[in-house]
């Protein structure tokens, strides 16, 4: 499992994303490149070492090492410290031997060492698993290393080791923010996956709520379905209160209409294709029951003689579903009004609902003109909102 701290492993954002990732590939790259840069510059110079047999013998072994381990610097978890350790173990020694192999006069003159750049890269390893701090403490022993083992305190070490350690530094800042801007926003998109379920689950209460109610004003139904019910409310809640995610049953598709059938009856005018509309199962009873929840305010809210019509449309694109009354009708701002009171049949119920599909939910109304509300499903999203 990825340690999530910054520094320390790396992170995935949510969806698999990682934007240190393409760090890692520049660094295995750069690894490769340095140690064929490494090769031919030893090959056109190899013959003015004093010892040049031991070059090849370290050459050999370093490219061995940098295949060998090409596959675990491919990110912070295959990237061990002791993968890192033996690498750094490597510029060490090709640093000290350099200074060994070579000439005293090429190495007075600023010859390069056996692993020339090559050492970079174990600095970038560092960087990468471990944040700037790591980095400097490679850099720093590469340095010690070429101070002490080929050519001492010289402008051109020191200009060599400084660069190497802005630059190593700079790459592990960079991977330490990344990281931190990672965990921000995985956490931040579990906080709204868990506020939109909490929304989710607080609809399903809203409307078994003013079901149970509805059955206990008329005094009608089995006493066993309303305690039933009852039941099922009081479960919900508690699960609104302890915070649990309940998961939505996924069940393939399912054909809307005679879940909307359901709401028709002397008062409520169903109209909709000869044919079935099918849609993905979860999406066909969250829109059904932001049709439900519409139905309710008809019988509610626009009068005892009022009537409704419910029509649906299957386009090749999208599925509407209009709810249209003859009822009194509210004024313009009434539905603000009803929110801030708390309210919030309209605002979760049937606008949350379709916005959580990737739909849309309009509303129209005047007074004395009645109600009507268009809820409007693209199919192009049924499988994600399925999901």
């Amino acid at each position: 499992m990825a340690d999530h701290r910054p520094g320390y492993g790396g992170s995935v954002a949510a969806g698999g994303m990682s934007v240190e990732m393409p760090l890692w590939r520049a660094i295995t790259f750069f690894r490769i490149m340095a140690l064929t840069y490494a090769l031919l510059r030893y090959f056109g110079s190899y013959q003015d070492f004093l010892h040049p047999v031991s070059g090849w013998i370290f050459l050999g072994a370093l490219t061995l090492w940098t295949l060998a381990s090409t596959r675990s610097f491919a990110g912070p978890q295959r990237c061990t410290w002791y993968v890192l350790t033996t690498d750094l173990a490597f510029a060490v020694t090709g640093i000290v031997m350099s200074g060994v192999i070579d000439s005293p006069a090429r190495i007075l003159a600023g010859a390069p060492t056996l692993p020339t750049i090559w050492a970079a890269g174990t600095v970038l390893g560092f960087a990468g698993k471990g944040g700037w701090r790591w980095a400097a403490f490679a850099g720093a022993v590469v340095g010690v290393a070429n101070i002490a083992g080929h050519g001492g305190i010289t402008p051109d070490n020191l200009h060599n080791i400084v660069l190497l350690m802005a630059a190593g530094c700079a790459i592990g800042y960079v991977i330490e923010l990344a990281r931190a801007s990672e965990a921000a926003l995985t956490q931040a998109l579990q906080v709204e996956a868990a506020s939109r379920e909490r929304e989710r689950l607080s609809r399903d209460i809203h409307d078994g709520v003013l079901q149970v109610l509805a059955l206990v004003q008329r005094r009608e139904g089995d006493p066993g379905e309303l305690g039933r019910l009852a039941g099922e409310q009081e479960r919900a809640l508690r699960t609104l209160m302890t915070g649990g995610q309940p998961v939505a049953a996924d069940g393939g598709e399912q054909d809307l209409l005679p879940l909307l059938g359901r709401y028709a009856d002397d008062r409520i005018t169903l109209s909709s294709p000869a044919s079935p509309v099918r849609l993905p199962a979860r999406v066909a009873a969250e829109l059904s029951a932001a049709v439900g929840a519409a139905v309710d305010n008809v019988r509610r809210h626009a009068g005892g003689s009022a009537r409704a019509w419910i029509l649906v449309e299957d386009e090749p694109g999208t599925v509407t579903v209009s709810i249209r009354d003859d009822g009194p009708g509210y004024p313009v701002g009434r539905l603000a009004e009803a929110e801030r009171a708390g309210r919030l049949g309209v605002s979760q119920s049937i606008r949350g609902r379709l916005l959580d599909l990737g739909g849309s939910a309009e509303l129209h109304s005047a007074p004395g003109e009645g109600v009507e509300i268009e809820l409007r499903v693209p199919r192009a999203r049924r499988a994600g909102a399925a999901g």
